[in-house]
C-alpha cells in the first residue's frame, strides 16, 4: 500500500487542481479537529506540527501554487485554533513566523517532490526504453530463428511484417520488392483489424511522393510525417488505406537494392525518432533470409545440373557401348560361327576351339549388356518408368508386387531418380534382407512423385553405414525431394521418397 501511494504521488503528471483543493480542505479540517482534540488531552501545547501534514502532501503532489495557498490557510487555521476556546488572537509576528515556517516547509517539500518526480520520470523512461529493446530483440530472435530453420521467403516476410508492426506500435507494416521497370510489388503486409487491407501481390507505380520512391532514389531510410498533400497515385492509395505518416528502410541483398520495408501510422504526427533504426534491423533480417533462399536455390540448381550432366554421361556411355562394342562383339560372334561351320569334319579340335571362343564372346556380350543396363537402361529412355520398373521386377530374385499409377508426364530426371532408387532397393533386398516379398508402389500426387518400397525381411538397414542409398538420397535432394528409410531389426525395411517435378505445361515449354 505504501509503495502504491508513493508511486501515485510521484507520477510525472499532476492530478486535477479541483481534486487538490478538496484534498487541502479535507486536511485542514481534519487537522483542526485533531488539534482541538489534542488540546483537550494536553492543554498548553500548540500542536502546530499537525498542520504540516497537509502542507507536505499538497506540496508533494500538486505543486508550489496550491502548496502556498494551503500553507497560508493552514497557518491561519493554526493561529485560530491553537488556544481554542479562549479565542486569544495571535500577534502579527506569530502569524508571520507560522506562515513563514509553513511556506519554507512547502517550498522544501515541493522541491524534493519535483526532484523525485524527475527521477521517477527518467526511471520510467529508461524502463520503457528497456522494455522496447527487449521486445524488439525478442521479435528479432523469432524472425532469426525462422531464417536459421530455412523457412520460405513468404513465411519470413509475413513474420517480419507482423513483428515489426507489433514492435513499432503501428497499424500497418508492409514489404515490397522493386521491379526492373521502376514499379513495386507488395510481398507481405500486416494490417490492423478493421482497416482496409494492403493489397499483397499488387503492383504499383512509384511516381509522385511516397516512401517507397524515396527509398529507391536515395537507397537509405526515408520518412514522411504526413501524406495529406503528397502527390501521385501511390500517395492517394495510402490515404485510402487510412495511413497518415510512415517510415521506410531499404532491403539490400548482395549490394543491390532489393526492396523496402515500410511502417505506416494512422495517427497524425511523426513516428518516434528511432523508428528508422529499429525498422532497419528487420530489413537486415529480410535481406539475410532472401540471400539464404537464393543461395539454397542456386545450390539446388547446381546440384540438379550435376545430376543431369551425370545422367547424360551415363546415356552417352550406354549408347556408345551398345552401338559400338556390343555390335562389334555380335559381328565377331557371327563371323566365328560362320568359320566354325566351314571347318572340315576331320578338324574337330579346331572346331571345338572356335566353339569355345564363340561361347566366350557370347558371355562377354551378355556381361557388357548388364553393364550397360546398370549404367543407364535403354528401356527407361525408350519406354519410360513403367516398363523399366517391370523389367527390373522380372530380373529380381525376390518376388516383386508392383503398384504403378503414373498418369502424369514427368521429366526424365525424375523418372531416372525413381528408377535408380527402386533398382538399389531391390538389389539390397535380394542381397541382404532375406525377404520373401517386396512391394513397390509409385503414384503421383499433385506435382510430386511418391515412391514406397517395403519388404518383409530382417530389417536393420542403415544409411549411415555406407549404403548405396546415400548417393540416391543426394540425387533426390538435388531435385528438391526427400527420402526416408525405416528399418527396425526383425520388422523389414520401408523406404519412402517424394520427388517434386514440373507440370506438363512446363515440360512442353522446355
Amino acid at each position: 500500500m505504501r509503495a502504491h501511494v508513493l508511486s501515485w504521488s510521484m507520477r510525472p503528471t499532476t492530478p486535477p487542481l479541483p481534486l487538490g483543493v478538496a484534498v487541502a480542505a479535507f486536511f485542514i479540517a481534519a487537522e483542526s479537529v485533531l488539534v482541538l482534540w489534542l488540546g483537550q488531552i494536553a492543554p498548553g501545547n500548540a500542536f502546530g506540527v499537525v498542520y504540516l501534514l497537509g502542507v507536505l502532501v499538497v506540496s508533494t503532489v500538486w505543486g508550489l501554487g496550491l502548496a502556498v495557498t494551503t500553507s497560508v490557510a493552514s497557518a491561519i487555521a493554526f493561529g485560530y485554533f491553537q488556544n481554542w476556546p479562549e479565542q486569544s488572537s495571535p500577534t502579527a509576528v506569530q502569524n508571520g513566523v507560522t506562515i513563514a515556517v509553513f511556506l519554507c516547509v512547502a517550498l522544501l517539500a515541493n522541491t524534493l517532490a519535483a526532484v523525485a518526480r524527475s527521477h521517477a520520470a527518467e526511471a520510467n523512461r529508461r524502463r520503457r526504453a528497456a522494455d522496447l529493446v527487449a521486445q524488439q530483440q525478442a521479435a528479432l530472435r523469432r524472425v532469426a530463428t525462422l531464417v536459421a530453420r530455412g523457412a520460405t521467403s513468404s513465411e519470413v516476410f509475413s513474420a517480419v511484417a507482423y513483428e515489426s508492426a507489433r514492435c513499432l506500435g503501428v497499424v500497418n507494416a508492409s514489404l515490397f520488392r522493386y521491379a526492373p521497370d521502376g514499379s513495386g510489388r507488395f510481398v507481405a503486409a500486416r494490417d490492423e483489424p478493421g482497416l482496409p487491407r494492403m493489397p499483397v501481390g499488387e503492383r504499383f507505380t512509384l511516381e509522385g511522393e511516397n516512401i517507397a520512391a524515396m527509398v529507391l532514389r536515395t537507397g537509405g531510410t526515408a520518412r514522411m510525417d504526413s501524406h495529406d498533400q503528397a502527390t501521385g497515385s501511390a500517395a492517394a492509395r495510402i490515404r485510402e488505406l487510412g495511413l497518415r505518416s510512415g517510415v521506410g528502410a531499404p532491403i539490400v541483398v548482395d549490394g543491390h537494392l532489393w526492396g523496402a520495408i515500410v511502417a505506416g501510422s494512422s495517427r497524425r504526427g511523426p513516428l518516434p525518432a528511432d523508428t528508422e533504426e529499429r525498422l532497419a534491423e528487420f530489413a537486415d533480417l529480410v535481406a539475410t533470409a532472401i540471400a539464404n533462399t537464393e543461395a539454397r536455390a542456386e545450390l539446388t540448381a547446381s546440384r540438379a545440373r550435376i545430376v543431369a550432366a551425370a545422367d547424360e554421361a551415363r546415356r552417352r556411355i550406354e549408347r556408345d557401348l551398345h552401338d559400338g562394342a556390343q555390335q562389334r562383339l555380335v559381328s565377331l560372334g557371327l563371323a566365328l560361327r560362320t568359320a566354325e561351320a566351314s571347318v572340315p569334319p576331320e578338324l574337330t579340335t579346331l572346331e571345338a576351339q572356335l566353339s569355345d571362343v564363340v561361347q566366350g564372346l557370347v558371355g562377354v556380350s551378355d556381361e557388357l549388356r548388364e553393364i550397360c543396363r546398370g549404367i543407364h537402361p535403354a528401356i527407361l529412355s525408350k519406354g519410360g518408368l513403367g516398363p523399366a520398373l517391370k523389367a527390373l521386377a522380372r530380373r529380381c530374385t525376390v518376388p516383386v508386387n508392383l503398384d504403378l499409377n503414373l498418369g502424369t508426364p514427368m521429366p526424365e530426371s525424375t523418372e531416372t531418380a525413381a528408377y535408380y532408387i527402386a533398382a538399389e532397393a531391390l538389389t539390397n533386398t535380394a542381397k541382404h534382407a532375406r525377404a520373401t516379398e517386396v512391394t513397390v508402389r509409385i503414384t503421383t500426387v499433385g506435382h510430386q512423385l511418391q515412391l514406397s518400397i517395403r519388404d518383409d525381411g530382417i530389417g536393420g538397414a542403415d544409411l549411415a553405414k555406407g549404403s548405396g542409398l546415400v548417393g540416391l538420397r543426394d540425387r533426390i535432394e538435388a531435385l528438391g525431394g526427400r527420402m526416408e528409410l525405416t528399418s527396425h531389426p526383425g520388422e523389414g525395411t520401408s523406404l519412402q521418397a517424394g520427388i517434386p517435378f514440373a507440370t506438363s505445361a512446363a515440360i512442353s515449354e522446355e
